[in-house]
């Protein structure tokens, strides 16, 4: 499972188990489109990580900011948003960027929301 980058090589798995890869080499050559594909795929569907875990310091911050009072997400000032988004893309291995977008920082607030209630918090 680790080798799969994403839908692209869950695909190839699919095809190759059913037989499917070598009936399409067959009709239409060796050189049928399918790896074009294939990498075009997993970059538009990559997999998804499971995330890291909280270092301490990571994990303190949290809990001393109490995620809870930004539910509305009007009221996370700049450093703030900042901070949590370096947890957050290190912890889910993504690349969100600041935002002025309330729904937007209040999506990523509800997921680090989530996280710490995964640790009992």
């Amino acid at each position: 499972m680790e080798d799969i980058k994403g839908l692209g090589d869950q695909i190839e798995k699919i095809t190759e188990a059913t037989g499917i890869k070598k009936l399409v080499k067959w009709a239409f050559g060796e050189d049928c489109g399918c790896d074009q594909r294939k990498e075009k795929l997993n970059k538009l569907f990559p997999r998804r990580r499971k995330p890291e875990c909280l270092n301490e310091e990571e994990y303190n911050y949290l809990k001393l900011i109490k995620l809870d009072k930004f539910s509305g997400a009007t009221n996370v000032n700049a450093e703030t948003q900042r901070n949590i988004l370096k947890i957050y893309n290190r912890v889910f291995n993504d690349k969100k960027q600041f935002s002025s977008c309330s729904s937007c920082v209040r999506n990523t607030i509800n997921q680090m929301q989530t996280l710490m209630k995964s640790y009992g918090d």
